[in-house]
């Protein structure tokens, strides 16, 4: 193990960079189910929001369902947030939280 006493600047900068990228935190996109939308719109707006296939669509669509919520897409935050309000703006129920993965 290296001693971080003994770094240079950049160097412990470096070693920061690459905890942080280590220990990455993802986003995900979390739609819930409810009692008013069809699935013939659940899935036009997977398609038009998430930018997922038909099929995509339908199985997503298929899991919210039957489980109450699925996570419909992961990435960035800033990316999911927007979705997220297009989704709301839509009428569907949807969330953004984080995942740490590592």
């Amino acid at each position: 193990m290296t001693d971080l006493l003994t770094l240079s600047t950049q160097e412990l900068e470096d070693v920061l960079i690459e905890v942080a990228e280590a220990t990455e935190v993802k986003s995900q996109l979390i739609v819930f189910n409810d009692d008013y939308n069809t699935f013939d719109w659940v899935i036009q707006c997977f398609m038009e929001v998430c930018g997922h296939t038909f099929e995509q669509s339908e199985q997503l669509s298929l899991i919210v369902h039957f489980k109450g919520k699925a996570v419909v897409k992961t990435g960035e935050r800033n990316v999911l947030i927007t979705m997220k309000e297009e989704l709301i703006n839509r009428g569907l129920s949807a969330v953004v939280e984080s995942a740490v993965e590592g």
